[in-house]
């Protein structure tokens, strides 16, 4: 099986090159960076240390980002799709347990969970607003979608091939509630959803949004849970869900 890692990247510079170096060796056939306009040299940096890097000629949004991402990874024939922010973030240790899960045929979509426990949460620096709306919208994303997920809010995932062509991901948002869309499509389609603990940190570097965009954020979220219920119920159908 072919597996490739991606990783959409927006002014990464500072943290780059330790997240690539510290990737699991012989996981991954190839390892591809889309760059959303940065301005800080994210691009050379990625060339420079020998990875595949594609760019935007314009910024277009994180889930515009992950669109890029996961055409060139099936383009270039991958059965297994990880994606991992680059901002050194989630440890890439447990990149070869999610790949290998899917390679098991246990689950066709996994996610790497950094709530193990509240304590450990809080103590690795997660924010307390951050994690008491994670919470609050894991909660409600579960109960929506039937799942039984740590979180639904992850920069840590993996899909397989047959995943990514069975979710009308080409509908969804450019902005950062792509994650969400994705993962209650998938429940839809009844793809075999998991998850499994990871080590996070939080620093200054680390890729954040503020609280002003969590509660933007958090309003598209609760719009994307709300479209997935009418759906589900049959009272609407809607591009993201309808026959691709």
């Amino acid at each position: 099986m072919k597996k490739v890692l991606v990783l959409p990247a927006y002014n990464a510079v500072k943290t780059l090159e330790a997240t690539v170096r510290s990737l699991p060796a012989g996981v991954f056939g190839e390892v591809i960076l889309v760059d959303d306009r940065s301005s800080d040299g994210t691009f050379e940096l990625a060339r420079s240390l020998g990875i595949r890097a594609e760019r935007h000629a314009e910024n277009r949004g994180y889930g515009a980002n992950q669109k890029s991402c996961y055409r060139l990874a099936l383009e270039s024939g991958a059965d297994i799709v990880a994606m991992l922010h680059p901002d050194y973030q989630y440890d890439p240790r447990v990149l070869p347990f999610l790949t290998g899960i899917i390679e098991a045929g246990v689950c066709d979509v996994v996610l790497g969970n950094r709530i193990r426990t509240r304590a450990e949460a809080l103590a690795g620096g997660m924010p307390v607003y951050k994690y008491a709306a994670n919470r609050l919208l894991t909660v409600a994303e579960n109960l929506a979608a039937g799942q039984n997920l740590g979180e639904w809010h992850s920069g840590l995932r993996a899909y397989s091939r047959e995943a990514l062509l069975a979710v009308n991901w080409e509908a969804d948002s450019d902005g950062f509630v792509f994650d969400s869309q994705f993962l209650f499509q998938a429940a839809f389609r009844g793809l075999r959803i998991g998850d499994i603990p990871v080590p996070a940190k939080y620093f200054p570097e680390a890729s954040s949004i503020g609280p002003g965009a969590s509660l933007l954020y958090g309003a598209g979220t609760l719009a994307a849970l709300g479209e997935f219920l009418l759906n589900k119920t049959g009272l609407v159908s809607t591009r993201r869900y309808g026959r691709l």
